[in-house]
């Protein structure tokens, strides 16, 4: 009985709990003496909308559900076939939320940052990043999230050679998980004379983390280094002392800022990405602190995860799940949520 599920479900995810916590925070945020330290303030507001798109989707399902038993125990059994589509769509929503259940990570239910980095294979690999690019942003528009791109480093003839995307929305970091690691693209060379060729792109799937205490960093283990970034108008105009590139020491993690307007603003989008690489760290090396993870123990570009294969046919496959997709030309549009939800399984197992 979906009634008896979705309690299950409720449980499970202790949403009671949650429920408290939101009302708790809508306390703390009427306060008005709370603006008095902007940043809490909007760490708090920011906490608080993050759980009610977790519990509100699943307060309309459980009064919906509640509703429709009600009718079906008080209708006649001639009417009964006409709640069909009613307990259809219920079903199907429900589907859609039990999936929470498998976001078991430490940062699932937040924001992500996402890094696209070419690999191997010159404008081909630039090119595939490029597409790995449009294919976030087109998931991203699909699913109602906000997608902003906070760093850009574009090829010299083609394509990118990094890309920062943050997105926001809920459990976009737990979506998104399944990225992380290394793509591959086969495919006949649109600039090499029609040759087959093999490129790579590395996804790194970063949780974004605003509050800076929940990542402690000792500020001795931190180099930060000035220096010119180019305006809008161009390589050499418009030029300022204003990015920043942050190295933590000692595991050698390097981030480099430069697209926003002032120095300050590029040094706190730097170290928000770099809290997030550690944290990544953190999970990947299994330890409880940044003092514990060691330098050089990063599988960021270890084997791949995923094939991309345009030619000699047509495929896409995860090499974990095994899932994979014909249609590569919905996938490079943003339809991945079939990789998404089966590497959910997969990790779940």
């Amino acid at each position: 009985m979906l009634g008896e599920e979705v309690a299950v479900a409720r449980g499970k995810l202790d949403l009671d709990a949650k429920k408290r916590e939101i009302a708790a925070l809508e306390s703390e945020i009427a306060r008005s003496e709370i603006w008095n330290n902007p940043d809490y303030a909007q760490s708090v507001a920011r906490k608080l909308s993050e759980l009610k798109n977790q519990v509100d989707p699943w307060t309309v399902l459980t009064a919906q559900v509640a509703d429709l038993i009600e009718l079906l125990g008080i209708s006649d059994d001639d009417l009964l076939n006409e709640f069909d589509g009613q307990v259809s769509a219920l079903e199907s929503e429900f589907a859609k939320l039990h999936q929470q259940l498998l976001f078991t990570g430490a940062y699932d239910a937040g924001n992500a940052i996402l890094r696209l980095s070419a690999g191997v294979g010159g404008d081909d690999a630039q090119d595939f990043t490029e597409m790995l690019e449009r294919m976030y942003l087109r998931w991203a528009e699909k699913s109602g999230y906000k997608a902003t791109i906070i760093e850009r480093s574009a090829g010299e003839t083609a394509g990118v050679k990094t890309s920062v995307i943050e997105i926001s929305g809920a459990f976009a970091c737990g979506k998104l998980q399944s990225e992380n690691g290394v793509h591959r693209l086969v495919r006949l060379s649109p600039f090499n004379a029609e040759s087959r060729e093999t490129s790579f792109a590395l996804v790194e799937v970063l949780p974004k983390i605003d509050a800076p205490d929940a990542v402690k960093i000792d500020p001795k283990d931190l180099r930060i280094d000035i220096y010119r970034s180019g305006g809008h108008g161009g390589q050499s105009v418009n030029t300022t002392d204003s990015a920043v590139r942050i190295t933590h020491l000692p595991t050698g993690v390097v981030v480099a800022i430069q697209n926003e307007r002032s120095q300050l603003q590029n040094r706190e989008k730097a170290m928000e990405i770099l809290r997030g690489k550690l944290a990544a760290l953190q999970m990947e090396q299994h330890v409880e602190s940044v003092g514990e993870l060691r330098a050089g123990e990063s599988a960021a570009w270890g084997a791949q995860i995923r094939n991309y294969v345009l030619h000699p046919y047509k495929l896409v496959k995860d090499t974990r799940t095994k899932y994979e997709e014909k249609d590569v030309d919905a996938v490079l549009n943003g339809a991945i949520d079939g990789f998404s939800g089966a590497y959910l399984e997969w990790r779940a197992e």
